[in-house]
């Protein structure tokens, strides 16, 4: 066997074979997650290298399918918050539940609860743990379970905030599990449950991260052939020689180190030869039809991630494929209820349970749901089953809004009869002088009109006092307090429009007009009360509470509310500028909240869309 003489990188000269020997390098994969206990450590590893949390991290960044469907299961668990049925009946009980539960820190629960498996709350206690004061999301990548006692608990749980390089000098805190001790800080660890597992669980969609790697490492490998020209794997010829086992490993690893990876070409083979005459002949392998393979290695992950999260449409996801939902608004529907019902609920029922049990410890029992976002058209509600608070905790859809999205059903007389029991209505005393009244939905505030219209009375010496003041200061004019005008609303007439035959003015609407030119006039609120009270629910469409300040009598009915302003007669005056407001009606505009429904208030339903009808 002839020999060669190979200078290694000290310059010094070795005796190598000429025989040519070839190295293959290549990527290793990541392995499945171990849990075991480690001798010497109070905590169990999550990982081969304790590290499985970050391995889950990068198959989020990396991977953009598995990106958005975590993105956006999580957004849909959250929804637009959390919320509690019975809110109104328990407003105290209400207000410490958000005081508690922050936005903030239920958002992020549910993302590591989808990206992670599992999410972990610091509960921080009041003095002398009489309550719990305060509650803080606690990144789950940074906690490890205690080994579970003689009774099978985990006492505590070890906090570090970079698991993958702690030091054996290097001491995690230890912070008790909810429960388990009488510090004031402990933490409360969510996790669904999972046959074969105690101390962590695994991702609802473990069996696609093989696939969510593939396809991080597909996309890699491509930009890797455009950034790089197109190159194929490398072979890499040293023809000076053989040198021994040890300086081979040496070279590899020193190249491994520059050109290995998805992102560098993936592998490189190594050949070491005497010279160039004997060097390596490699006959390349082609890969026939490479681009419909990468194709098909691209389409299959992403359906596989997708499967492993269950998803039903990917157009859920903002995702668009060939599936036709797009094209098809009751499968799109469809879709959304399966998705709600089969993959956000069991996230969301698993938080509120950790939620109530938190809650109880300070005495606070709430029927808490998640409010949706999916569009009130895809709630279905049966009303004569489910009382209000059900359907709200059901669906995750707040009455209320659901209530201002439809409209009125004819309005019979017997239901005339019941909205005319709950309308409260008055008629005020002499010591209140009526002022004007607003015909139309003119753009003024209610204390702008008023000071057009009123001005307080004063005495000569105070009116003196005012002209000197109002000389030197260049200002002219003096708003009232609301003390002096109440404004109030009748039921009047707002079509001309002649009946069709056969019609007939409903009885609702004549006892109105009868109440009405009686000088009866109603607050804002007790129309809102006698439409809300929950007395009228059989008045509305599909069983919704009957708006009668927005609709008056329902379909086809021809009378309109009327804002009537009123002065208080001891204490004011009609103001100068009263006569030329009620011939112009030109007032400055000035924003204001507007009671809800007004725009509609002051128009007849004979005149509106569809006269009054609910469309289809």
């Amino acid at each position: 066997m002839k020999n060669t003489r190979l200078r290694n990188d000290k310059g010094q000269f070795k005796t190598a074979s000429k025989v040519s020997e070839f190295g293959f390098v290549n990527l290793s994969t990541y392995t499945s997650p171990q849990i075991k206990e480690v001798n010497g450590e109070d905590w169990i590893d999550y990982g081969a290298d304790n590290n499985y949390f970050q391995y889950l991290i990068d198959r989020y960044n990396g991977s953009p399918t598995n990106n958005a469907a975590i993105n956006g299961i999580s957004q849909a668990i959250y929804g637009k918050g959390l919320n509690a049925a019975d809110s109104n009946r328990k407003p105290n009980e209400y207000a410490q539940m958000i005081s508690l539960f922050k936005k903030d820190v239920v958002r992020k629960l549910c993302y590591d609860l989808k990206l992670m498996g599992q999410s972990a709350i610091q509960v921080i206690y009041s003095k002398g743990k009489r309550s719990i004061a305060e509650l803080h999301h606690m990144p789950i990548e940074t906690l490890r379970a205690e080994k579970c006692n003689e009774d099978g608990e985990i006492p505590a749980y070890y906090y570090f905030k970079d698991w993958a390089n702690i030091k054996k000098s290097d001491t995690p805190l230890k912070i008790p599990a909810y429960g388990m001790s009488n510090e004031d800080i402990e933490i409360y660890y969510i996790k669904p449950y999972k046959s074969g597992f105690y101390y962590y669980s695994p991702v609802d969609y473990q069996g696609g991260l093989q696939y969510a790697e593939l396809e991080e490492e597909v996309s890699n490998y491509h930009l890797n052939n455009i950034m790089n020209g197109l190159a194929p794997s490398m072979l890499i010829n040293f023809n000076n020689g053989t040198p021994n086992q040890e300086e081979r490993q040496l070279i590899e690893n020193k190249i491994a180190q520059k050109f290995s990876g998805s992102s560098n070409a993936g592998k490189f083979i190594l050949a070491f030869n005497d010279n160039k005459e004997s060097q390596a002949e490699i006959t390349p392998v082609q890969l026939s039809d490479a681009h419909n393979q990468y194709q098909f290695l691209s389409e299959e992950a992403t359906k596989k991630i997708m499967v492993s999260h269950r998803i039903v449409s990917p157009m859920l996801l903002g995702i668009k494929d060939n599936s036709g939902l797009g094209n098809n608004a009751e499968e799109i529907k469809t879709a959304s209820l399966l998705m709600d019902n089969t993959v956000i609920r069991p996230f969301q029922e698993l938080l509120i349970d950790a939620f109530d049990t938190i809650l109880a410890y300070n005495d606070i029992t709430l029927n808490l749901y998640f409010t949706t976002l999916q569009p009130l058209e895809f709630t279905e509600v049966d009303k004569s089953l489910q009382d209000k608070e059900t359907i709200e905790e059901e669906t995750g859809v707040e009455m209320e809004k659901l209530s201002e999205e439809l409209s009125p059903e004819f309005l019979s007389d017997e239901m005339g009869e019941v909205l005319l029991g709950n309308l409260k209505g008055e008629e005020l005393s002499d010591e209140w002088v009526l002022v004007d009244e607003l015909l139309n939905d003119e753009d003024i505030s209610d204390e702008d009109w008023a000071n057009i219209c009123i001005k307080e009375k004063k005495s000569l010496l105070r009116r003196l006092a005012d002209e000197i003041y109002s000389k030197n200061n260049g200002s002219a004019f003096s708003y009232l307090d609301s003390k002096n005008y109440k404004i109030r609303y009748k039921y009047a007439v707002g079509s001309r429009k002649p009946m069709e035959e056969g019609n007939k003015s409903r009885q609702f609407c004549e006892n109105m007009m009868r109440l009405s030119q009686s000088n009866i006039v109603y607050r804002l609120e007790d129309i809102d009360r006698a439409s809300r009270d929950g007395v009228n629910d059989q008045l509305g469409h599909k069983g919704a509470a009957y708006d009668l300040f927005k609709f008056k009598g329902g379909i086809y009915c021809r009378h309109k509310w009327v804002k009537v302003l009123y002065r208080l007669d001891s204490n004011t005056e009609p103001s100068k500028n009263l006569g030329n407001y009620k011939r112009t009606r030109s007032i400055p505009a000035t924003y204001i909240k507007k009671p809800r429904g007004t725009k509609e208030s002051v128009i007849a339903p004979e005149n509106m869309a569809n006269r009054g009808a609910y469309p289809n």
